[in-house]
């Protein structure tokens, strides 16, 4: 029954290609060359650009590995209740949601909260003032790194957000307005007294695809692209953020999260399980409560909810997500826009294309020329941006290099065009327009093209 599965599952595969690969209404090549800019993933991208293109399988899974998939696609989807059930239990007592796919819908980007929406969905990192003993965030006392909105019954939810927008209006060199809406957070319905130094920073669930093909880019890689000094002048100083991988009790690259606070898949995904859900797990063994932090725990054999397997095998899913294809590459207005983009210097960070390491153990991100359009380094993007938090290596101005693979598949998947970390920008123009820092001056030669560059651009950015 299960080679039968699997042969269905191939077949039905080879005919989704097939068809995506002929239809004309879809530019997309039927096949080429593997270094095809196309091919985002690599030999791991998805030909669709459906709703569910951000949730395919890496198609050189070997039946076993795609049964791995398949059991981590079902744990990530999996809404945890409280202790005692017969099936996920564990919730809590104090969490932000109750599974992954709640707040990476689909895989991808989250939603930020309506007009007297809970702003429960989002994530909002705390802490105060100074450095921890592994260089990381110092936790607020009572609260620790991240404020819970929710709590098991008869617990005490820690807080909620309220968030306002204040909008302003600008002008493009042509004349053209345009808004942008400048977020404010107050937090409310404490459960203690919060420091009044605390520092907030609000984040919204970013898209889970193609990360193992970013984890296994090189370290040399990306610190060759690394100018913490400018030195050559461009006015682009991206650095490495390093943080403390708990399970090899060591200070290493960071490449996940916003601020590349996160080293692995693996950490990312068993922090998030421990601090977003509640669930203990054996690299965060501790249940969640109010002011609890994890920075010095060392992984242990202690009992918690979370089985090893699972957790790997969540790992896995995550690791093993394609890549969506490309659309309409060779269309005059996507040609023009990738040229602007240029021109504006905005691939000096969002780099068009990395390589993969060689990975004999895994072939299928091994050596890969993939398009990420990022240099997963970190970048001061200016005060308007910034929230003012300090992250290990990052300071309250840096980010991430946003990866934008994918992003013009945003509305199709996701049903809003929310962008940037706290979901502030509304279409992809807005989080042009509020690149500060080292991106000043992209911003501002995108503020004088044309709208017909614009749109150009727009195009571009809506191909990936």
């Amino acid at each position: 029954m299960k080679k039968t599965t699997i042969a269905i599952l191939v077949i039905l595969t080879a005919v989704i290609v097939v068809q995506f690969s002929c239809r004309k209404t879809d530019n997309i090549p039927a096949s080429g060359n593997p270094d095809s800019e196309w091919l985002s993933g690599g030999s791991e991208t998805a030909f669709d650009q459906g709703s569910g293109s951000f949730s395919h399988a890496f198609s050189s899974l070997s039946a076993h590995l795609l049964r791995v998939h398949e059991i981590g696609d079902g744990q990530f989807g999996a809404t945890f209740v409280s202790a005692p059930a017969p099936v996920n239990p564990g919730l809590g007592p104090i969490f932000n949601n109750v599974s992954c796919s709640s707040c990476h819908v689909s895989d991808g980007r989250g939603k930020i909260p309506g007009i007297g929406e809970s702003a429960a969905n989002m994530l909002f990192r705390l802490s105060i003032p100074g450095v921890g003993e592994h260089g990381n965030p110092v936790p607020v006392p009572g609260y620790g790194d991240q404020l819970q909105t929710r709590s098991l019954l008869n617990v005490t939810r820690e807080g909620d957000v309220n968030i306002t927008y204040t909008d302003n209006t600008y002008y493009f060199a042509d004349g053209e307005a345009y808004q942008l809406r400048t977020p404010a957070y107050a937090l409310t319905g404490l459960y203690t007294t919060m420091p009044a130094n605390v520092l907030l920073s609000p984040r919204v669930a970013a898209p889970v695809f193609g990360l193992g093909l970013l984890e296994a880019v090189s370290d040399a890689s990306i610190l060759a692209s690394a100018d913490p000094d400018d030195k050559d002048g461009d006015g682009i100083s991206g650095k490495p953020n390093y943080v403390w991988d708990i399970l090899n009790q060591k200070s290493v690259l960071g490449r996940f999260g916003w601020k590349a606070n996160q080293p692995t898949l693996l950490q990312q995904v068993a922090a998030a399980y421990n601090g977003d859900i509640g669930i203990t797990n054996f690299l965060f063994p501790k249940e969640s409560s109010q002011g609890q932090t994890q920075f010095d725990s060392a992984p242990n054999s202690k009992s918690y909810e979370l089985a090893d397997s699972l957790l790997y095998s969540v790992q896995f899913y995550v690791r093993t997500l394609q890549v969506p294809v490309r659309r309409n590459v060779t269309a005059p207005m996507v040609v023009q826009g990738k040229a602007l983009f240029i021109k504006a210097g905005c691939d000096k960070c969002h780099k068009l294309d990395l390589r993969t390491d060689v990975d004999v153990s895994f072939p299928s991100v091994s050596n890969q020329l993939i398009h990420p359009f990022t240099d997963l380094l970190l970048h001061d993007m200016g005060p308007g941006l910034a929230d003012n938090r300090p992250d290990f290596l990052a300071s309250g101005s840096e980010w991430r290099t946003a990866p934008l693979w994918g992003i013009g598949l945003t509305q199709k998947v996701n049903n809003h065009t929310n962008f940037l970390h706290d979901g502030r920008a509304r279409n992809l123009m807005e989080a042009i327009m509020w690149h500060g820092g080292e991106a000043l001056s992209s911003k501002v030669k995108v503020s004088h093209f044309t709208k017909t560059e614009r749109e150009a651009i727009l195009a571009y950015l809506n191909s990936l």
